[in-house]
C-alpha cells in the first residue's frame, strides 16, 4: 500500500505541475503583449490558452500508447518532452515562437491527464479509488489556481520569462523524483515481463520464440495491430458510447468555465477593484479553497457513500454509486456564478466576488471528480483510453472558453455574462447526473 501511494502522489505531482504552466503565464501576458507588439485580445488569450489546445490531442495518442508500452514509460518520456519545450518557452524571441512552444510543451504535459487515471484505475481497488482520485482530480485543478498566484508576483518582481523557467526547474525535481520512484502499474506490461522472466529462468528461449510466432500469427496479436486497436479505442468509446458523450460535454463546460475564470480574474481584480497586479493575483486563492474544501470533504466520504451503496445493492457495486457527489456540485457552479457576476457588476465588495469564486471552484472540483471516478470504475482496463475521450472534448473547451470571454463581458458586463453561463450549467449539469443513473456503458 505504500508503494501505491508514493506512485499516486508521484503521478499526481506530474497532474500538477503541468496545468501550473497552463496558468501560469495569464497574469504576464501584457507584459508579453508589450514585448512583442501584440494588440489583439484573441491572440493575448491564446498565449495562455494555447497550452490547454494540446491537452486536447495529446491524450489521444498518450492514452493508448500507455495501454501498450506501459504506464510509467509514457509518463516519463513525454514529461521529458515537456520539460524540453517548456524551457524553449522561456527564450522566445516572438509571438509565434511563444505560442509553438506552448502548444508542444502542452502536448508533452497532457499525459499524467489521460494515464494518471489509468494508473489509479491499476492501483486501486474500486471501493479504495475514491481517496486516490480525490487527491489525483485535486491537481489539475489546483495547478491552474497556484500558477496565476505565483505569475503574477514573478511578473510584478521580474519577467515574464522566468514563469517558465521557475515551473521548468520545479519539473525537473518531480521528474527525478519520478524516474527513482515511478514503477510500472499496468497490469498486462507486468505480466509480459514475468512471462519473461519466467522463460529465462527454465531456459527455453527457443521453444517460446516458436510458441509465441505461432501464437502472433494466428491471432493478430503484432504490436503493429495492438497499438492500431489502441489508438482508435478512445474515438470508437466516445462514437459508441452515450454516456461518455454527456458526461464529455458537461466536463468540457465545466473545465472551460474554469480556464474563463483564470483568463478574467485579473481584469476584474485590477479594473473593478484597482488592486495591483500582485495583489489581484492573490484573489486566485478564493478558487483554490473552494476547491480544496470540496475536495477534502469529498474525499472522506466518495467511499463511504459507494460502500453504502454497494451494502443496499447486495454487495454489487456500480459506477454510477460515484455520481451522488456531483448533485451539489450542479448546485455550486451557477450560484457561484451568479454571486460573482452580480457582485463585480455592481462594486459589491471584493470578499462577496471571492464568496462566488470559491463556490465555483468547489462545484468545479465535485463534478470533476465524480466524472473522473465514474469514468474509470467503468472502463478499468480501458480506463486511460475512456478519459482521453472524455479530455479531448474539455480541452477544447478551456482553449475555446478564454477566446470569446472578453468579447462576452465587454458587451455583456459580469452580471449578465456569468448569469447566461450558470443557466447552461444547469441546462447541461441536471440532466448529466440524472441520465447517469439511466444510462449504462455499453462497452464497459
Amino acid at each position: 500500500m505504500a508503494q501505491k501511494w508514493t506512485v499516486t502522489i508521484i503521478v499526481s505531482a506530474f497532474t500538477f505541475i503541468s496545468p501550473v504552466s497552463s496558468s501560469m503565464i495569464a497574469p504576464a501576458t501584457e507584459q508579453v503583449a508589450e514585448q512583442f507588439g501584440i494588440t489583439s485580445t484573441v491572440i493575448i488569450a491564446m498565449t495562455t490558452s494555447v497550452f490547454v489546445l494540446a491537452y486536447a490531442f495529446g491524450p489521444l495518442l498518450l492514452g493508448p500508447l500507455s495501454e501498450v508500452l506501459g504506464r510509467s514509460l509514457v509518463l516519463q518520456l513525454s514529461n521529458m518532452w515537456y520539460f524540453a519545450w517548456n524551457l524553449s518557452c522561456g527564450f522566445a524571441q516572438s509571438k509565434g515562437q511563444l505560442i509553438a512552444f506552448r502548444f508542444l510543451a502542452g502536448l508533452g504535459g497532457s499525459a499524467p491527464l489521460a494515464v494518471g487515471g489509468g494508473v489509479i484505475s491499476d492501483l486501486f481497488k474500486p471501493e479504495q479509488r475514491g481517496q486516490a482520485v480525490a487527491i489525483f482530480s485535486l491537481a489539475p485543478l489546483l495547478g491552474p489556481v497556484v500558477g496565476p498566484i505565483a505569475g503574477a508576483w514573478i511578473a510584478d518582481k521580474s519577467t515574464w520569462r522566468w514563469v517558465f523557467w521557475s515551473t521548468s526547474i520545479v519539473d525537473g525535481v518531480v521528474q527525478l523524483f519520478g524516474l527513482i520512484y515511478l514503477k510500472e502499474t499496468y497490469a498486462p506490461i507486468l505480466l509480459d515481463r514475468k512471462a519473461v522472466r519466467t522463460i529465462k529462468e527454465m531456459n527455453e528461449e527457443r521453444t517460446h520464440r516458436v510458441e509465441v510466432r505461432t501464437t502472433f500469427q494466428s491471432t493478430d496479436r503484432s504490436w503493429q495491430s495492438i497499438l492500431g486497436k489502441a489508438l482508435v479505442r478512445p474515438f470508437t468509446l466516445f462514437a459508441s458510447e452515450p454516456i461518455v458523450q454527456l458526461l464529455g460535454v458537461y466536463m468540457a463546460f465545466v473545465y472551460g468555465l474554469m480556464y474563463l475564470y483564470i483568463t478574467t480574474l485579473p481584469g476584474i481584480f485590477q479594473n473593478v477593484y484597482h488592486q495591483k497586479i500582485g495583489m489581484a493575483g492573490l484573489n486566485y486563492l478564493a478558487l483554490g479553497i473552494g476547491i480544496t474544501a470540496a475536495s477534502q470533504i469529498n474525499a472522506r466520504y466518495m467511499d463511504r457513500m459507494y460502500a453504502y451503496l454497494k451494502t443496499r445493492n447486495g454487495g454489487v457495486g456500480k459506477p454510477e454509486f460515484r455520481m451522488p457527489s456531483i448533485v451539489p456540485g450542479t448546485i455550486f457552479l451557477p450560484a457561484g456564478l451568479l454571486m460573482t457576476g452580480w457582485s463585480a457588476q455592481n462594486h459589491v465588495h471584493w470578499i462577496v466576488t471571492d464568496i462566488g469564486i470559491a463556490l465555483v471552484g468547489g462545484g468545479t472540483i465535485l463534478n470533476f471528480q465524480s466524472i473522473s471516478t465514474y469514468v474509470i470504475d467503468s472502463f478499468a482496463l480501458h480506463a486511460a483510453s475512456a478519459l482521453a475521450a472524455v479530455t479531448f472534448l474539455r480541452s477544447m473547451a478551456g482553449f475555446g472558453f478564454p477566446l470569446f470571454a472578453p468579447a462576452m463581458y465587454n458587451a455583456l458586463g459580469y452580471g449578465k455574462g456569468d448569469t447566461i453561463l450558470a443557466a447552461v450549467s444547469i441546462a447541461i449539469g441536471c440532466p448529466a447526473w440524472v441520465l447517469t443513473s439511466l444510462l449504462r456503458p455499453m462497452h464497459p
